[in-house]
């Protein structure tokens, strides 16, 4: 089950999962978006994992940022995640960018995937969209 993250300042605990999906001298200042940014949301699954996404508009979100402990990863948790998401905010289209090193779990878990090409030195990076069936 995912839990909101409201607190001022990110714990010591989501500190280190937020280093898995970005530099760590970065999760302070992305953080404190999350808590300034209306249109952006930070959720955790237990002490495993965490999603943070900024919405669009009412029913359009990108994937911000995702990561899954090493003990855990492969067990369904980010899928499990991202399909919490939708349901939570009533998502239709859902997009994400990511490297090589994740470019593979979105293509299973039925993303289009585009190469964006070299983005930066030496780094390819991936547009992930899936667009979900009208209800």
């Amino acid at each position: 089950m995912l839990n909101k993250a409201t607190a001022a300042k990110p714990s010591p605990r989501l500190k280190e999962l937020m280093a898995f999906a970005m530099a760590k001298e970065r999760v302070e200042a992305e953080y404190a978006q999350y808590v300034k940014n209306p249109n952006r949301y930070l959720y955790l699954m237990e002490e495993a994992a965490f999603i943070g996404i900024e919405l669009k508009d009412a029913s359009c979100c990108e994937i911000r940022h995702i990561a899954v402990v090493d003990d855990y990863r492969g067990s369904g948790i980010g899928s499990r995640m991202i399909e919490d998401i939708i349901k939570l905010h009533g998502i239709q289209e859902i997009s994400a960018e990511t490297d090589v090193d994740a470019v593979g779990f979105y293509r299973k878990i039925g993303f289009n995937i585009k190469s964006l090409g070299e983005k930066y030195p030496g780094r390819e990076r991936f547009y992930c969209a899936k667009t979900l069936p009208s209800k």
